[in-house]
């Protein structure tokens, strides 16, 4: 998996945008962040609940970790030389659908 890749699922979500983040690019919809990648573009960060990331850190370890903001877990961080495309995309769609409108649902 690229981030190009990961990028072109993002943005087929509907209402899905991309915009700056600081020095990363993110992924929106109505104006909510559901997914960053840093600059360097090796990892992508994905904004799923609590549940969500529990259940892919015992299925899918090997390219999966815990994405840490200070004591917070905000997420899942992908390194995406390692990840399965489907994975990530089921991880994206859940995350777009956390920030989603209820009328995009």
């Amino acid at each position: 998996m690229d981030l190009e890749r990961a990028r072109r699922f993002a943005l087929s979500l509907p209402e899905a945008a991309e915009a700056p983040h600081f020095n990363y690019t993110s992924f929106r919809v109505a104006g909510k962040i559901f997914a960053t990648a840093p600059p360097e573009g090796t990892h992508l960060h994905v904004f799923v609940d609590e549940e969500q990331r529990e259940a892919a850190l015992a299925i899918e370890p090997g390219f999966l970790e815990k994405l840490h903001w200070g004591k917070q877990v905000l997420g899942l961080r992908v390194t995406l030389a390692k990840a399965k495309p489907k994975f990530v995309e089921s991880l994206l769609r859940q995350a777009w659908a956390r920030k989603a409108p209820k009328r995009l649902l």
